[in-house]
This record gives C-alpha cells, structure tokens and sequence, in this order.
C-alpha cells in the first residue's frame, strides 16, 4: 500500500509505515501528559510498543521476502494490540484527558485497518506467486 498508488522504493513509501510513525508522535505527546509518576512505568512501555510498530514494518520490508514481510506485519499487529492495550489501561485509570487519548485511539484504528490491508495484499501476492 503505497500513497495514491506510487511505486514502492523504501519503506518509507508505505502509508503503514507513515501511519505508524504519526501513531509515535502521538503516543510521545500522550506520554508527556501523564503523572509524573508514571512517566518510567506505564509511559516506558507506551513508547516501546509503539516505536516497535514502524520498526516492525520496515524491517519486513527490509528483507526482501513476502514471507518474511507478512511474518513482521504480524508482529507489528501484536505491537499494535499491545499498546491498545496500555491505553486502554489509561482510560481506565483516568490518567490523561480524552482529547489527546481519543485521538491517539483514533490513530491505532486506522492503522489497524492499513495494517489489515497490507496483509491481505501480502497473502494475495504470495498466493499469485505460487499459482
């Protein structure tokens, strides 16, 4: 999945890969808003499920195989699930205000549905190679 169809040349190119880069930026930003006391705790492992997911795609895309690709967008979903998980937590505890939260959730939605299409592009590429 590329913007408007364009050719593929990094991962950079891969609106999953863009996407998940905005889901970090937000995470940081949700991060900095919350108690002080969590900031080593909970705030720790935000942000490295979060910088996970990125570096999960562009490592897949990185190594040249279509196997190999699907198997680090699966784990970039875990990274993804994981940290759904951690904000749902937040909510929870009512640790930040909705705002910043609601639009961080809003970001892991739409990744998760990028996410979703990639693989289902990936299993179909696969499917036609073997055909």
């Amino acid at each position: 999945m590329s913007s408007e169809g364009a050719t593929i040349r990094s991962y950079r190119d891969l609106v999953a890969w863009q996407q998940a880069m905005r889901l970090v930026e937000s995470v940081y930003a949700l991060v900095s808003l919350l108690p002080a006391d969590e900031r080593f705790g909970l705030a720790s492992q935000l942000r490295r499920s979060a910088v996970s997911i990125p570096s999960n795609i562009a490592e897949g895309h990185a190594r040249e195989s279509t196997k190999e690709f699907i198997r680090y967008i699966a784990i970039a979903r875990g990274s993804l699930a994981e940290l759904e998980t951690q904000l749902e937590l937040i909510s929870r505890l009512k640790m930040t205000e909705a705002g910043q939260l609601d639009q961080t959730l809003s970001c892991c939605d739409e990744l998760g549905r990028i996410l979703r299409g990639l693989r289902k592009s990936l299993d179909n590429k696969l499917e036609a190679a073997h055909q």
